[in-house]
């Protein structure tokens, strides 16, 4: 089975990431899932921000942890990527827009650390979940969310407050943590950068044998994509979903020719 294509970011290849404009872009482009990075506000309320300071995709400057909703609504989040202005996406504006679009559409949520309120926000995150309806699926084969952070700690505090839906521990690069294809007990995927598959492309094969299918990230090049394809790679983070479905496209009609 192809990996499946997952928006990094939304499709943040071609709008400024973490925006409205960059999921509803992924959507449009066909994507099967989208990721998401989650902070909280000064004020308690969940925002799509990757970075723990605005200055890098805002027009203002300052720590999210210390914002509130109001003062980071003031902020434009679009204009420094493509000349439109986009505001603070929140993390409820986000699943509105997932449970009214496709069924079969995954978001995938990443609990960013280190973070000025440890477990509060993985204990956020599980209850807005639940407000839409998205955290005691049948099964985790039919979650239409899975959870994810660098941090052990927030993965173990993720899987406490929703048990049924599947977590990723995304791994740093070439660092130690899973090497063998180990993961903590509360861990469903690993999430490994691409670049240790390049290095590595054992370790996929290793963590299948452990029980743990592979989420990677960030696979923007048609070599990549080859290669997380050929290693059986479950899902597949990517900053242009277009263009890795053609991609994916392209290696399924060459296979297909040489078969």
């Amino acid at each position: 089975m192809p990996p499946l294509v997952v928006a990094h970011r939304g499709a943040s290849a071609h709008r400024a990431e973490l925006t409205f404009a960059a999921y509803e872009l992924a959507i449009d482009q066909g994507a099967d899932g989208i990721e998401c990075d989650v902070r909280l506000t000064a004020d308690g309320h969940l925002v799509c921000i990757h970075d723990d300071v605005v200055d890098r995709t805002s027009s203002g400057t300052g720590r999210v942890s210390e914002m509130t909703l109001a003062q980071l609504s003031e902020l434009d989040f679009g204009s420094w990527r493509d000349g439109e202005p986009q505001r603070v996406l929140t993390f409820d504006a986000l699943l509105e827009l997932v449970v009214a679009s496709r069924p079969d559409l995954k978001v995938f949520v990443e609990s960013k650390h280190p973070a000025r309120f440890p477990g509060r926000i993985e204990s956020k995150v599980a209850a807005t979940l639940g407000r839409f309806g998205l955290s005691k699926p049948d099964s985790k084969d039919d979650a239409r969310v899975v959870l994810m952070s660098f941090s052990t700690l927030a993965v173990r505090k993720l899987r406490e407050y929703a048990p049924r839906l599947p977590t990723v521990q995304l791994i740093e690069k070439m660092g130690v943590q899973g090497k063998d294809g180990w993961l903590p007990p509360w861990a469903d995927y690993t999430g490994p950068d691409v670049e240790l598959l390049r290095l590595d492309p054992g370790y996929v094969e290793r963590s299948r044998a452990q029980g743990h299918d592979a989420y990677v990230w960030t696979v923007d090049t048609a070599e990549d994509v080859e290669l997380c394809r050929d290693l059986g790679v479950r899902f597949l983070a990517t900053n242009s979903p277009i263009m890795t479905r053609g991609y994916l496209s392209t290696i399924r009609e060459t296979a297909a020719q040489l078969g």
